[in-house]
């Protein structure tokens, strides 16, 4: 289309000027010609470069514009870029308009007399706008007024001292009325093709966003909806391969979970007959082993509870998070917990039972290692953002990530020994991932941070 708008625009017309508005400029008068642009005026020591074979029409008017002026040829210069438009028309054959320039000699009793004051025998020209190939003849012709001039010329006439009086044209505008009309003609074609273009980058762009909307959600829930297999055969074999994905991803989750169940499970069975069995055993072995089976127990159980907890398939609903947690910090009555109240609401669509149980975990710890604990609710960059803060004694930087890891408890569990078994962060972790969020820890000398992230509610 642009390329049409350039090719079948008519082409920019040569500016024309008349020798006696060139000849009253440089006799001093008005630089607004009556065709053309607005002349400027300038006094130079030489004259300007003049070809050494000038064309025909620059010699004629030479000597038309030393007779005007009244001074000898000698004494003028006139130089000429004759350029004529629409050459490219003529050869592909389109539209177009031609230039053709016709000298006549109008002598006396001739077709017309010559105008009053003009003595007779003047060579004068005619300039014909010609129609396109085949038409009709020459529609109209411009007033008689001397040889024009086309385009760009210089004329300069000698001073009496020696210098050199030049008239040329303004140089063109930055944005002449051909390019305005160009311009304008493109910015209508950009306006008719902007909403075709921008219906077809919704339509090419759409189910890239579906899929990014599928994938954040598959991220953050893998039991959530499958995707829906709408639009074109590409887009939904797409889809289809997509949800085969989510489903996989899901069984093998499932089958994981529930073989961890199973054995945890199975392990009741031997762990009561080696009760059975130390009845009889020595007070101090029995006393020992007990311990080991106590322990054992209670990891199993903690695995049983966080296989059941994972695999209950709970809806999500819209919680105001400082409403939980103050509840929580309630539910834990005469414990050092402390709750700063936040400045906007902060509210997030989850799991309600899931995030007792993280926060619950959080604040545990946050007691059990640190004496007491300080929460802090806020927004951050989309997110909502929990901070349990404790001034026991932190963590060392290479404990802040492992301790995530399922039994693993650190140093300053083990001294302070509170019957866990190293699965508190692990579950936390695991329910922050599952509503798309995370949990992270900060060690610093004032004590430990555990940080909170979780999506805010777009409802």
């Amino acid at each position: 289309m642009t390329f049409a708008v350039v090719v079948l625009m008519p082409p920019p017309p040569q500016a024309v000027y008349r020798l006696e508005d060139v000849a009253q400029a440089l006799k001093g008068g008005s630089l607004t010609p009556r065709f053309g642009r607005p002349l400027v005026r300038e006094m130079l020591p030489a004259p300007p470069p003049e070809p050494a074979d000038p064309p025909a029409p620059s010699a004629h008017a030479r000597r038309q514009l030393a007779v005007l002026l009244s001074v000898p040829e000698d004494d003028v210069r006139l130089t000429q870029h004759l350029t004529f438009p629409g050459r490219l028309h003529r050869t592909l054959g389109i539209g177009g308009q031609a230039m053709e320039v016709r000298h006549e000699t109008m002598m006396a009793g001739a077709l017309e007399p010559p105008p009053p004051g003009e003595p007779p025998g003047r060579r004068r020209f005619r300039v014909f706008i010609a129609g396109p190939a085949g038409g009709p003849p020459p529609m109209m012709a411009l007033r008689e007024m001397g040889p024009p001039m086309f385009g760009e010329f210089s004329a300069a006439v000698r001073q009496s001292d020696g210098r050199w009086l030049v008239v040329r044209p303004q140089p063109e505008p930055f944005l002449n009325d051909w390019q305005g009309r160009v311009l304008l003609w493109l910015a209508g074609c950009l306006l008719l093709v902007a909403p075709l273009g921008y219906f077809f980058a919704r339509r090419i762009t759409a189910p890239l966003d579906r899929f990014a909307r599928a994938a954040e959600t598959l991220g953050r829930d893998p039991s959530g909806p499958l995707m829906a297999l709408s639009g074109p055969a590409e887009v939904g074999a797409a889809a289809r391969a997509f949800n085969d994905m989510q489903v996989r991803l899901k069984r093998f989750i499932d089958d994981r979970t529930a073989m961890v169940g199973a054995i945890s499970h199975d392990l009741r069975t031997p762990l009561a007959r080696i009760r059975f069995k130390l009845e009889g055993a020595p007070k101090p072995v029995k006393d020992a082993v007990l311990a080991d089976v106590a322990q054992m127990e209670a990891m199993i159980t903690s695995v049983l509870a966080f296989i059941r907890d994972a695999s209950a398939a709970r809806p999500r609903e819209r919680l105001d998070l400082l409403s939980l947690l103050e509840c929580l910090v309630d539910d834990a009555g005469g414990q050092d917990l402390s709750v700063l109240e936040a400045s906007v609401p902060v509210t997030v669509e989850a799991d309600a039972l899931g995030l007792q149980r993280l926060f619950g975990n959080l604040l545990d710890n946050a007691v059990k290692y640190g004496a007491r604990g300080r929460v802090r609710v806020f927004q951050d960059d989309g997110h909502a953002v929990v901070e349990i803060a404790d001034d026991g004694p932190g963590l060392g930087a290479g404990d802040l990530e492992r301790v995530f890891q399922p039994f693993y408890r650190a140093e300053a569990a083990r001294t302070l020994d509170g019957g866990g078994v190293g699965l508190g962060l692990a579950v936390a972790r695991s329910i922050a991932r599952a509503h798309g969020g995370d949990v992270v820890l900060v060690s610093s000398a004032a004590g430990l941070t555990a940080r909170v992230r979780l999506p805010l509610s777009v409802r």
